[in-house]
């Protein structure tokens, strides 16, 4: 297909084509490097951001042609650690926007169908309304105890590792509230003392996490609501299985342990 990017973001059913680049290094494919079919104007998106890059989603065909010999097809959460940086968060935006796409095919307001008006928007074709992709931001909290943090594991977690508490901000709720909400809710827990530590982009399938610190104040530790199977407080030496990169929750937990180095700090970012 003919394509003025420098790569191409081609997906098939959650998973990203990518393509050797050297000794045990992957990136994202060239425009010409695999047959594909001409796509429509409207089934492309192109960015320049953080690289020039046109996405689109494989056939079934397409995937099974290309998928093998020095090409794979790769879950996207994966390549997080395959790819560099700039070629898994151009493989991020992409699967957000090909989310949006497919679930905002007709108006909410009126049912017509919707055509792409730019980029990054949609217009209905019957009342002009427009409309943009949107973020489903989330809190997710460490919460201190001492020389402990409070680790849990969730019944949606598909792995037996131990995460952080976390959950959707609701309507009419600061970030902050949201933490205490959550902490309350599924542990029983009071706390003091949040702290923002950073954010993060989270395309499963378009959710911005915003994790804070935070300190125990008090409260016994009971799965209230039924979110979480398991937990407790943990010290850095008798630690359970902890989610893996890309996530925010590993970064969080990595901050914590790297204060009781020599020369360790608070890991806000």
């Amino acid at each position: 297909m003919r394509s003025e990017a420098d790569f191409l973001v081609a997906f098939h059913k959650g998973r990203v084509l990518i393509a050797p680049d050297g000794e045990g290094a992957w990136r994202l494919v060239r425009p010409g490097e695999v047959a594909l079919a001409e796509r429509a104007a409207e089934s492309l998106f192109r960015f320049d951001r953080p690289l020039s890059a046109e996405a689109l989603m494989l056939s079934d065909e397409e995937a099974e042609a290309v998928d093998g010999n020095s090409f794979r097809l790769v879950p996207l959460r994966e390549t997080s650690v395959m790819l560099p940086s700039a070629h898994y968060t151009a493989a991020a935006k992409s699967a957000e926007l090909m989310h949006w796409d497919s679930t905002t095919r007709f108006c909410g307001s009126c049912g017509a169908p919707m055509r792409r008006n730019t980029e990054i928007s949609k217009l209905c074709t019957a009342c002009g309304r427009e409309i943009w992709p949107s973020l489903s931001p989330a809190a997710i909290v460490l919460v201190r105890r001492g020389d402990e943090a409070l680790l849990v594991h969730a019944k949606t977690f598909s792995r037996p590792f131990y995460g952080l508490v976390a959950g959707f901000v609701e309507t009419g709720e600061s970030i902050e509230e949201t933490v205490v909400r959550e902490v309350k809710e599924e542990t029983n827990l009071e706390i003091r003392n949040i702290r923002y530590f950073g954010s993060q982009t989270w395309p499963f399938p378009a959710q911005l996490m915003v994790g804070f610190t935070a300190d125990y104040a008090g409260g016994e530790l009971r799965f209230a609501d039924g979110e979480l199977t398991s937990g407790g407080f943990f010290s850095r030496d008798a630690l359970p299985l902890i989610p893996g990169p890309p996530s925010i929750a590993r970064r969080m937990i990595d901050a914590w342990l790297a204060e009781a180095e020599p020369g360790g700090r608070a890991g806000e970012e």
